[in-house]
């Protein structure tokens, strides 16, 4: 089994990373002989946040009402993440950061083919380790730790190198009618939203082998 799945998320999506553990336990459940490639794309769930970030209460407090419905659904994502593996640590994040320097890191990521690594070193530092992935030094040592050249980030975040691909992920949002995250693409063929259990990609993947080349996408519900 031969495919590609193109995700579309945020690196401060909480179900984004459920859905990466998710689907990386359904891509280990096919053993060796699936060839899957999966390729990640920015979404940026605050496109006007300040390049410096805002204290996440304050933003949890705007976005759903109340610290107290922050709180509470906190609870409920921690409580599905530690059924998939995943530690989620809220009250350790201080900042909700503006997004796009991660995407360009990951973009950079993706042409050293090192992308999963460093996707899933974001994840941890912010939602395990309550990092700032905003700021450019803790972008580039995680980077770094994650298996990029330290010097090929700074240089990265020091330019305007991939603000074109963050442009680019817009349009690839807009073309699958994307309003939220995360979003899973199989052979541009078949559509998952949302953070899908194991044997719904499972699925995906069965119809996405299977499928007429040229036929029109499919969701899976």
């Amino acid at each position: 089994m031969n495919l590609v799945v193109d995700v579309i998320s945020d690196v401060i999506c909480p179900w984004c990373f459920i859905g990466k553990r998710r689907l990386s336990n359904a891509i280990s459940s096919l053993g060796d002989d699936a060839e899957i490639q999966v390729r990640w794309h920015p979404f940026q769930l605050n496109p006007t946040m300040p390049a410096e970030g805002i204290t996440r209460r304050e933003y949890r407090t705007r976005k759903f009402g109340s610290w107290e419905r922050s709180q509470a659904l906190d609870a409920n994502v921690t409580a599905v993440g530690a059924a998939e593996g995943v530690s989620f640590s809220f009250d350790r994040v201080e900042r909700t950061p503006n997004t796009v320097n991660a995407h360009r890191v990951n973009w950079l990521a993706g042409q050293r083919g090192a992308q999963d690594a460093v996707v899933e070193s974001l994840f941890m530092a912010y939602f395990s380790h309550g990092l700032d992935i905003g700021d450019p030094k803790t972008l580039a040592q995680l980077a770094a730790d994650a298996g990029l050249k330290r010097p090929d980030v700074e240089r990265l975040l020091n330019s305007d190198d991939g603000m074109e691909e963050i442009a680019a992920g817009k349009a690839f949002s807009r073309q699958h009618n994307v309003s939220s995250v995360p979003f899973f693409i199989v052979n541009d063929e078949v559509l998952l939203s949302g953070a899908q259990p194991p044997e719904t990609f499972l699925k995906a993947f069965k119809l996405a082998g299977g499928s007429t080349a040229g036929s029109p996408p499919g969701e899976v519900q």
